[in-house]
């Protein structure tokens, strides 16, 4: 009898340690999935957040680029344009060879006029909006081939696709980022643009034949920065490649969302 109830015992000793260590298991497994929950809940929070900041910041310089652009049209353009007035009112009353040299400057405010309006229209998302991303591309290289800055191509294959306008906004402050750095420092003589649409996406390839540079040395570049942050607000897929002599490739991948094909 003694020894029957010692088995009971023990059995009984094993199910309660049984029980503990399922309650234990049981127990952690809820812990950790908790924790991993809080984690992510955490980990999409920071990612709202820095989604938040970054299109705060975005519609910042959006802004000011369309102030500055309303006050080179509106100001800068309105003194050109009653300058140029001025000059044809003067230039009536000039014998022919001044007259001639009059005209000249005529001819050169006239076209700063034309450079300021061009100009304004690369600042203003609403202008690029109504154009369009490949007519706003096509006015910014005809303005640098105009000012000889370089020689463009622009080559376009595939069958366009309409673009989410917010989208088209931010894939243009890219490729305008781009030019603006071969611009600066790229001493470049050929600058090429391609547009590849197929149904999935967009591939966009900007490349110079400039200088080039060490990629190790502008990792942390600002520029280079600003064009990777506003990739994936879209959720493209940026890659810039560079070696001191060999110019610039920057290679961009917009995916087509469903609606964006409507």
């Amino acid at each position: 009898m003694l020894q029957k109830e010692q088995i009971l015992l023990i059995v009984y000793f094993i199910v309660v340690i049984l029980f503990l260590v399922t309650f234990a298991i049981i127990f952690f497994v809820a812990f950790q999935r908790r924790k991993n929950k809080l984690l992510l809940e955490r980990f999409k929070a920071q990612q709202r957040f820095d989604e938040e900041l970054q299109n705060s910041k975005l519609e910042i310089q959006e802004q000011t680029l369309k102030n500055v652009s309303w006050e080179l049209h509106d100001n800068i353009g309105q003194l050109l344009s009653t300058a140029v007035m001025q000059i044809n009112i003067l230039s009536t009353n000039l014998e022919p060879k001044i007259k001639e040299s009059v005209q000249d400057i005529r001819g050169l405010v006239g076209d700063s006029l034309q450079e300021i309006r061009n100009l304004s229209k690369t600042l203003n998302h609403e202008v690029i909006q109504n154009i369009g991303l490949e007519k706003s591309i096509q006015v910014e290289l005809d303005r640098f081939k105009k000012l000889n800055f370089l020689t463009p191509e622009f080559i376009v294959t595939g069958e366009e696709l309409v673009i989410n306008p917010k989208d088209e906004i931010i894939i243009y402050r890219i490729i305008q980022e781009f030019f603006s750095n071969t611009i600066k420092h790229a001493e470049a003589s050929h600058l090429l643009v391609k547009l590849k649409y197929t149904p999935d996406d967009l591939t966009i390839v900007v490349q110079d034949d400039g200088i080039g540079y060490d990629m190790e040395s502008v990792q942390a570049n600002s520029g280079l920065l600003n064009m990777k942050s506003r990739a994936a607000l879209i959720n493209a897929n940026l890659d810039c490649v560079s070696e001191p002599g060999k110019g610039v490739l920057l290679t961009l991948r917009y995916p087509f969302k469903y609606e964006d094909k409507i």
